[in-house]
């Protein structure tokens, strides 16, 4: 039966030579989430990772939430993109810190783009677990320029989202936390969960606006996306591909 451990050589390998695994021929190697994240730490680690990026979500203010390392770089064959906030934390957060008041914690945010991939042929139809265990499915963040941090009327921003080759999206609201700081506490426990602090300048992004967009597979689709929050402003990348 395979274990956590192979899974970590197995998807390392994944992300050197750009394969994909079978979810069913590792369907027992994580057995609940404290399996799941020592994968990702292991990968993260193998890849020689600063961790100095990270993904957080939750299904709703009281959660359940979900961490995970990014890739420092983009890239692999992308299931879609996200619509994100990204905040950067301007001092240390030591482990007894992350147990307190978080009101000071962030200095900056930006607008941000999520790449979403996976290591398993299933893609996003793989087992919840072995998604986890996949560094929650990213392929790299791409990041505007940071602004001063500042509490906006969450429930009610607009955004559009440009994506080559498709309609504009274009909504108010839609994040599952009304907050994108909402994940810090539960995120911050966990990065300091076995005693590391978590160093200035580290960026965590928040959680999708609007959910996954799939990307257009027509050759024009491999133009410019943009993404744009009233009062963020706007940033604009290539489609990675």
């Amino acid at each position: 039966m395979p274990t956590p451990d192979d899974l970590i050589r197995a998807l390392t390998a994944c992300h050197h030579q750009g394969t994909r695994l079978r979810a069913a021929d590792w369907a027992h190697a994580v057995r609940d989430e404290a399996d799941a994240y020592a994968v990702q730490d292991g990968v993260a680690t193998a890849l020689g990772w600063p961790l100095d990026r990270w993904k957080s979500g939750g299904a709703s203010p009281q959660g359940p939430f979900s961490h995970s390392p990014v890739n420092p770089a983009v890239g692999g064959r992308l299931l879609g993109v996200e619509a994100e906030i990204a905040l950067r934390i301007g001092r240390p957060v030591t482990r007894d810190e992350a147990q307190g008041p978080l009101h000071d914690v962030v200095d900056a945010m930006c607008v941000a783009i999520e790449c979403v991939a996976s290591r398993w042929a299933e893609g996003l139809a793989a087992p919840d677990l072995l998604r986890m265990a996949d560094l929650q499915s990213n392929a790299g963040l791409m990041l505007g320029d940071w602004q001063p941090f500042q509490a906006l009327d969450w429930a009610r921003l607009e955004w559009r989202f440009t994506l080559p080759g498709q309609p504009d999206i274009a909504r108010r609201g839609g994040h599952a936390l009304a907050d994108p700081a909402g994940v810090l506490p539960a995120w911050l426990r966990h990065a300091t969960r076995h005693g590391a602090t978590v160093p200035a300048g580290t960026v965590v992004t928040t959680g999708a606006w609007g959910g996954l967009h799939a990307l257009a597979e027509a050759p024009q689709a491999r133009g410019t996306m943009t993404l744009a929050f009233a009062g963020l402003g706007d940033f604009s990348a290539a489609v990675p591909g």
